[in-house]
């Protein structure tokens, strides 16, 4: 690689870990205001959980387009109207007072949510291809860390009694101040973009339904963490507002170390035994934070599972990308969408689980999620690996 391409892949990677933060950020600053959102609409749990339940359809929605276009005009174009559309609407749904017109504004949060998503994988891998290292992992740790921000954010803005909707339009605004400097340093369109016109929807092959389910399972946890763990702590435990916009800091706190260090954890342990370690340390934080029940608990269990969470998706990722015969992006792209399935689907899951037993109960979900991860890990080891294990045996 000579001097001004690697100038262009470095600029390109500062860009697209901006963009993850940015993205994290915007999140954060909406998961750790749920619970203003929902005093705002009067609603409970069930009814919150349908109004959530707008993010997943407007992001499975979107999901398949946003492929087909970051495949056919380049990620580069599709990751920044992503991002544009969703400083945009994240305000939106803390402007209503009824379930109505707020599940209308969630609809279309999603709807830019999925498109942001799926196409900064995509730029991310591209980055990652024209470098000589794994970078994948400090991308979501990116994220991770921009999601801290974001909780944090809110801790001070819930304490402070900020309006939801003041703060939220704040926050969207300076993501998409930097979002435009950000923007400007991505690859070209032309370097992921096809020349023949893809395939809008492709059926997984059945070698990627194993890995798609561990991104799954864990993208469910991850998403009902963020959208459920204040609720839990200051609904559930009665613990105040500041305290309850922790818990989702905890959680973000754990997962940006996690993988801050992610990439060379899974060179030191393999993939198989890092996701097995996290599945057991994420069932067993919830599960502690379940069974003790106080505030301070659940930030432990959530920090726990954070930090057992960290490295899966960047796993399951990579080796989607490198299955023997499928190009790429067929995996990757296969994989992500059943991933981010679970991640849009926890939340509203959650909530119709909870109004039919309890949260505490429904939280449960969250630890049957890392245990499915823990019997799946295997299939993160190539099967020539596998063969060459089984002929020691």
């Amino acid at each position: 690689m000579d001097s001004q391409a690697a100038t262009v892949t470095r600029r390109a990677r500062v860009a697209v870990t901006t963009i993850f933060l940015l993205n994290g950020l915007l999140f954060g600053s909406w998961a750790a205001r749920i619970p203003a959102v929902k005093e705002r609409l009067g609603v409970g749990e069930a009814g919150l959980g349908l109004v959530l339940a707008g993010i997943a359809i407007g992001a499975l929605v979107a999901m398949p387009l946003a492929g087909w276009w970051s495949a056919r005009l380049g990620s580069r174009w599709t990751t920044r109207a992503g991002l544009a559309g969703a400083c945009v609407v994240v305000p939106l749904p803390a402007l209503f007072t009824s379930p109505a017109p707020a599940f209308a504004a969630t609809l279309l949060f999603g709807v830019a949510m999925g498109v942001l998503d799926v196409s900064m994988n995509a730029h991310g891998v591209a980055v990652e291809k024209r470098g000589t290292r794994s970078i994948l992992s400090s991308f979501h740790a990116g994220f991770s860390f921009g999601a801290l921000l974001g909780a944090l954010a809110s801790a001070v803005a819930a304490g402070a009694e900020l309006d939801v909707r003041v703060h939220l339009a704040l926050a969207s605004g300076l993501c998409a101040f930097a979002g435009l400097f950000a923007g400007r340093a991505l690859l070209p369109s032309d370097a992921d973009s096809e020349d023949e016109r893809p395939t809008l929807l492709v059926r997984p092959p059945r070698r990627l339904w194993a890995l798609g389910a561990i991104g799954f399972a864990c993208l469910l946890a991850e998403g009902a963490a963020g959208d459920w763990s204040a609720v839990y702590v200051e609904d559930a435990l009665g613990g105040a507002p500041a305290v309850a916009a922790l818990a989702f800091a905890a959680f973000s706190v754990a997962m940006t170390v996690g993988r801050l260090v992610g990439d060379r954890m899974a060179e030191a342990l393999g993939s198989e035994r890092l996701l097995r370690g996290g599945g057991l340390l994420g069932a067993g934080g919830v599960a502690f934070a379940l069974l003790v029940g106080t505030p301070a608990a659940a930030l432990v269990g959530f920090a726990c599972l954070g930090a057992g969470l960290a490295t899966m998706v960047p796993v399951v990722f990579r080796r989607a990308g490198s299955i023997d015969g499928m190009a790429p992006g067929l995996g990757l792209a296969a994989v992500s969408t059943m991933a981010y399935t679970g991640f849009l689907a926890g939340p509203p899951l959650i909530g119709a689980f909870a109004a039919v037993t309890s949260l505490p109960i429904a939280l449960g979900l969250i630890c049957a999620c890392c245990g499915l991860v823990v019997l799946l890990a295997g299939s993160t080891t190539p099967s020539d690996i596998r063969e060459r294990r089984l002929a020691h045996v």
